[in-house]
């Protein structure tokens, strides 16, 4: 379908030269999106992809440790889209106060992220709805320390930014100037709580997450927090017990055909592309994370049948087993601060579990070691471990 230009041009001027900045118009499209029997039926095939990731929530023993390390490798690829050289171990590493084996600032940042979605989620179970409040407390955890932490963290930005090139006159593209973003976030909230009209919830994530990009609000953070818009957007309406849906890796996988449909929906209006990328991501992602939570289940239990043929020192064994599965690297200490066992049955458990083949000791220290359970961290590292490591 056809459609004009979505937005206008306002002039601005920078240093030495004018350029143009671009003012989405809001939501929803017009005219309507067309909905031809082949974009139907992608979004079908997502929603189904939808409900059978919120089924897995049923199968795992204990949701919370899957979605302990879910979010976790969510936070390491989120962050890697803009630039950082964190893994997976580093960030595990740095929970544990340990030396990461990458610039602190790239941690710190992949660390922030994790604790701004469990912030959102928090505010939302709390009974605050999807606003600008919410968008600039996510945020306001999201820039909290380390890069980043110095340009008005939770606060809309007061000055004019760009992305790709030097300045302005050589950019990518120029999202509104400053005093046009509260004005565009502001239908941006309206569209989100159904007005003008009411929207279906994946149709309402897809359209809200290039809206945000496009506006781009914040000095900095605009990608992850745009990331992160979807999931609790799925999560807020209930299409998701539980935050599962991660789009990251395939939009990362795909980075450069991502930033053209972007920029063609500005220039073209050609939503129906984006769309029927979007729900093609929905599907691969929640299919991934399903067979990830399989994955994952299956090693659990083969482990935990391994460790009930210790006998007597099973139960403290299975209560290590436990722990790892939430914090798949720890040190002895650590293991006995959270299962509460003395350092010597923890270390006798770590012996056992030695043998299985289940942990990998990483130290050949005496005191504070440190141990891998390595085919759990291997099963949730796909995709994560950035080029060059």
């Amino acid at each position: 379908m056809k459609r004009e230009l979505q937005g206008r041009y306002v002039i601005i001027s920078t240093v030495g030269e004018k350029a143009q900045a671009f003012v989405p118009a809001p939501l929803p499209p017009r005219p309507p999106i067309d909905w031809t029997p082949e974009l139907r039926n992608k979004f079908d095939l997502a929603l189904l992809a939808l409900g059978r990731l919120d089924s897995v929530s049923t199968l795992l023993p204990d949701t919370s440790l899957f979605l302990y390390m879910y979010v976790r490798k969510e936070a390491v690829l989120s962050s890697m889209i803009e630039g950082t050289q964190s893994s997976l171990s580093d960030l595990l590493l740095y929970e544990l106060d340990q030396e990461p084996g990458v610039p602190l600032d790239d941690v710190r940042e992949v660390s922030n992220y994790v604790a701004a979605l469990d912030h959102g989620r928090r505010l939302l179970d709390g009974g605050l709805p999807l606003s600008l409040r919410l968008f600039r407390e996510i945020h306001g955890v999201l820039l909290n320390k380390g890069r980043g932490s110095g340009l008005t963290p939770g606060e809309f930005r007061r000055s004019q930014n760009w992305i790709g090139g030097t300045r302005p006159g050589n950019a990518a593209f120029v999202p509104p100037p400053a005093e046009h973003v509260l004005e565009c976030m502001s239908n941006l909230e309206r569209f989100l709580h159904d007005q003008p009209e009411p929207t279906p919830v994946l149709l309402k994530a897809a359209l809200a997450h290039v809206q945000f990009e496009t506006i781009h609000p914040f000095l900095d953070g605009n990608g992850r927090l745009g990331r992160l818009l979807i999931t609790l957007l799925l999560y807020d309406q209930k299409v998701l017990r539980e935050p599962m849906l991660y789009l990251s890796l395939y939009f990362k996988t795909h980075r450069q055909y991502y930033y053209e449909l972007l920029n063609n929906v500005r220039l073209t209006g050609d939503w129906e592309a984006w769309l029927d990328f979007f729900a093609e991501a929905v599907i691969v992602t929640a299919g991934q994370a399903v067979e990830t939570a399989r994955q994952l289940i299956a090693l659990s239990n083969l482990d935990r049948d391994k460790i009930s043929g210790l006998g007597r020192a099973a139960a403290s064994t299975l209560h290590i087993h436990r722990a790892l599965l939430e914090h798949p690297i720890a040190t002895s200490g650590s293991l006995a601060e959270k299962t509460g066992l003395t350092p010597a049955t923890v270390n006798k458990s770590l012996a056992h579990l030695e043998q299985l083949g289940i942990v990998k000791e990483l130290t050949a220290r005496k005191r504070n070691r440190l141990f891998s359970y390595a085919a759990y961290i291997e099963i949730m590292n796909s995709g994560t471990e950035p080029p060059g490591r």
